[in-house]
């Protein structure tokens, strides 16, 4: 990856004349079943780009309660859209409820904020998997009630190792997919909008509106390309390494693993009694990191080997005694 970065032929990204990029954007395109692509720093502003193309001040978008466009993008749509969202729980496997998303569609009534987009994503923030089906499902539910459909896809590769399907098979069925690069793939930077022409047209006047116009952005483009050439097929070796993690810290009185094993790549587990800041703390000073606080979330990758999970254990082990 490093060599194919500094082997990059560049240009100026805002004025689309980078050669690499324009390549990434092509590639992700073709793979994602859309006509065009935009390159982005982070799929923050990915996903904050596709919701100001979608929707105008005052309109929403219906969105799970967990969602991270909703809960971990810090209110941008909001704040710089005048965007609504509309949050609704989701369902115990990660979708949204059919019917439910349908009562939640408002009226065409000057009291109400106008109901644009419907926004899902794949994996879900827990890392579960949400099948095509599901997906063709909910975009029937828009085309009759004329709402676009939005991809939150950070890790929608991860969702398609994991069902044993081409991507294109999850992406096809929305009008826009923000994919991550810099997730499980292993890049250092980076998020690919895609959608159709006349969607990309507009979502590229509103990335330079928010600041993500790049220039000579292909030495970063190039490490995207690397990573969906090499580190796509690879994916279901984090999935198996999660649930050893899971296995393995299940070996602990004190730890329950929920959902009954890994997400994926993810594993989320709460301590019964120990006391979490005290556990965390005894975890840093043993070179073990990990987000959440109950649940705690443990993330497999590329540079973590089975060898790895069991010296992360054998040092967690130290605190259960």
């Amino acid at each position: 990856m490093m060599q194919a970065m500094q082997d990059a032929k560049m240009g100026d990204d805002v004025y689309g004349e980078d050669p690499t990029v324009n390549q990434l954007q092509l590639k992700v395109a073709r793979i994602t079943g859309h006509e065009d692509a935009l390159f982005f720093p982070s799929g923050t502003q990915s996903n904050l780009v596709a919701l100001l193309t979608h929707c105008k001040r005052a309109d929403e978008y219906i969105v799970a309660q967990t969602a991270h466009t909703y809960k971990y993008e810090g209110g941008g749509a909001a704040a710089l859209g005048g965007i609504q969202p509309q949050p609704m729980e989701r369902n115990s496997d990660g979708t949204l409820d059919l019917e439910h998303i349908e009562k939640l569609i408002k009226a065409d009534d000057f009291h109400f904020a106008k109901t644009r987009l419907v926004a899902l994503e794949n994996t879900t923030t827990d890392g579960m998997a949400i099948s095509a089906s599901y997906c063709q499902k909910v975009r029937q539910l828009c085309d009759r009630n004329r709402l676009a459909l939005h991809l939150d896809g950070a890790r929608v590769f991860n969702a398609a190792a994991k069902l044993n399907v081409d991507v294109m098979e999850l992406t096809k069925h929305f009008d826009s997919v923000s994919v991550c690069l810099s997730k499980g793939l292993g890049a250092p930077v980076g998020s690919v909008l895609s959608g159709s022409h006349e969607f990309v047209s507009s979502a590229r006047r509103w990335r330079k509106v928010v600041g993500g116009g790049m220039r000579q952005a292909g030495i970063i483009a190039a490490a995207g390309i690397y990573a969906l050439d090499h580190n796509v097929s690879r994916l279901s070796e984090d999935h198996s390494n999660a649930e050893y993690l899971a296995n393995r810290l299940s070996e602990f009185d004190d730890i329950s693993i929920e959902f009954g094993g890994a997400c994926t790549n993810m594993v989320f587990l709460r301590l019964k009694s120990t006391n979490h800041d005290e556990f965390a703390s005894f975890a840093e000073s043993k070179g073990v990191l990990f987000t959440g606080r109950n649940p705690i979330r443990m993330v497999t990758h590329k540079d973590l080997a089975k060898s790895d999970i069991d010296l992360a254990v054998e040092r967690l082990g130290a605190y259960f005694g």
